[in-house]
């Protein structure tokens, strides 16, 4: 079992490295081909959608930061919750912020694929109005 969280762990590292260098063929080695993505704002991105951000040079990521990370291991699934602090620009425009994140993985014969990923902007609350009734 620790060896397998290790795995997951490791690949999850190995995501952020690539997603922070814009290496496509080690995010397309990574991800199963049917992989999906939702954004922090519920827009679904396919694999070939994700991977075409870099592609088209739209998104430019200069560092990405994973921790809190927890694992769920279901045999050849296994669900990571974690944070990710980025440092990133959407067609030059600056989404940087701090997200939980799922990541939903697969054991795909000996090696852990990224099956699926949904952010959530981690926001702090606005005191003022959570004082109201």
């Amino acid at each position: 079992m620790v060896g397998r969280m290790t795995e997951i762990n490791t690949l999850i590292q190995r995501w952020a490295t690539a997603e922070a260098a814009g290496d496509l063929p080690a995010l397309q080695e990574i991800t199963t081909p049917d992989f999906t993505a939702v954004g922090p704002v519920g827009f679904v991105l396919s694999r070939d959608q994700w991977l075409d951000r870099y592609r088209t040079g739209a998104l430019r990521t200069d560092s990405i930061t994973v921790d809190d990370l927890a694992v769920r291991d279901h045999g050849d699934t296994a669900v990571a919750i974690g944070r990710h602090t980025m440092t990133l620009a959407y067609q030059g425009n600056p989404t940087s912020g701090e997200f939980r994140v799922t990541h939903l993985l697969h054991r795909d014969g000996h090696r852990w694929r990224l099956a699926g990923q949904h952010l959530s902007q981690i926001r702090v609350p606005d005191r003022a109005r959570a004082a109201q009734p």
